[in-house]
């Protein structure tokens, strides 16, 4: 077994799995996950550069993952950045200020390269002989990725949690005509996803991330956030169309008060759920089965 990091920086939070991976099994033992809201991609749509408080909010992170990494003995890291990052016009200050910290250059990812270790960290455990379709809905843009034990196609598109709510959301709950604008940027972006990806062929629906955890922590009526109880649990389509629908009748301060939402997600669930939603009614899907594992599991395999 080899000790590795891996880091997945993305454009809401940032996130850090250290675990002993064999490198012809890939199996996988994990050590240490943890998460953190750190809003890299703050205003990256509107202006087109990483926010100073962004980027602090993100070394801070940094900061403590380091001594994690150190204090575990991991051998090895990869640091791979997404969407927010590709995007941004002073991503070498984010860049610089990585290789001070950590000592690696972060690896700001194609989508198809994103789209790729999702899938591996997805399905890895599935060991089904069905099509997947794995759906990994970030806060700057969602990846599709069909296959079974390799990737057959994927595509990225820039719908996200974070960019969807910065882009239409202005009341509190979002009007109906901001809802509209969400579905309508959600539903173009499937048929731009649907060019590559054949979307509506797959047996099998697979979604992970934060929006999606979220969505069937509350589904499943959980009162903390239990990432056992979440890993491949099996939410359906009423049920996704019912918290969709709790999500967009509700307040901040109500949706702060659901114990399984974290802080730094209150303001975008919403979007999230939504893209959850127009996903899972596109393809026909029954149920989506959710997975805790995702990127940075295939980012850790990748590393061994």
């Amino acid at each position: 077994m080899t000790r590795v990091a891996g880091i997945d920086c993305g454009t809401n939070s940032i996130r850090l799995l250290v675990a002993d991976v064999h490198p012809e099994t890939g199996d996988l033992v994990e050590l240490d996950r943890r998460m953190t809201i750190v809003r890299l991609g703050q205003g990256v749509d509107k202006t087109g550069r990483l926010a100073p408080e962004a980027l602090e909010r993100t070394f801070a992170a940094c900061r403590e993952y380091a001594a994690v990494i150190k204090e575990l003995g991991a051998e090895k890291l990869r640091f791979v950045a997404t969407s927010a990052s590709r995007d941004a016009e002073n991503r070498q200050d984010f860049v610089n200020g990585v290789v001070e910290i950590l000592g690696v250059e972060p690896e700001v990812i194609t989508g198809d390269q994103e789209a790729a270790f999702s899938f591996t960290g997805a399905t890895g455990e599935l060991h089904g002989t069905e099509t997947y379709l794995v759906v990994d809905i970030g806060g700057g843009s969602t990846e599709f990725v069909t296959g079974n034990k390799h990737v057959e196609a994927a595509r990225s598109v820039d719908i996200g949690c974070v960019r969807l709510t910065e882009r239409h959301v202005r009341h509190d709950p979002p009007t109906a005509e901001e809802v509209a604008a969400i579905r309508a940027d959600v539903r173009a972006a499937l048929d731009l996803a649907a060019e590559t990806v054949p979307i509506g062929t797959a047996e099998t629906l697979v979604g992970l991330a934060g929006s999606v955890t979220t969505v069937a922590a509350i589904a499943l009526g959980l009162t903390a956030y239990d990432s056992e109880k979440i890993h491949h649990s099996r939410i359906s389509a009423a049920q996704v169309a019912e918290v969709t629908d709790r999500l967009l009748a509700s307040t901040h301060d109500e949706r702060a008060a659901i114990p399984v939402i974290h802080p730094g997600r209150v303001d975008v669930i919403i979007a999230g759920a939504l893209v959850l939603r127009e996903i899972v009614e596109r393809v026909g899907a029954s149920e989506v089965v959710v997975s805790e594992h995702d990127i940075l599991d295939g980012i850790a395999l990748s590393v061994a």
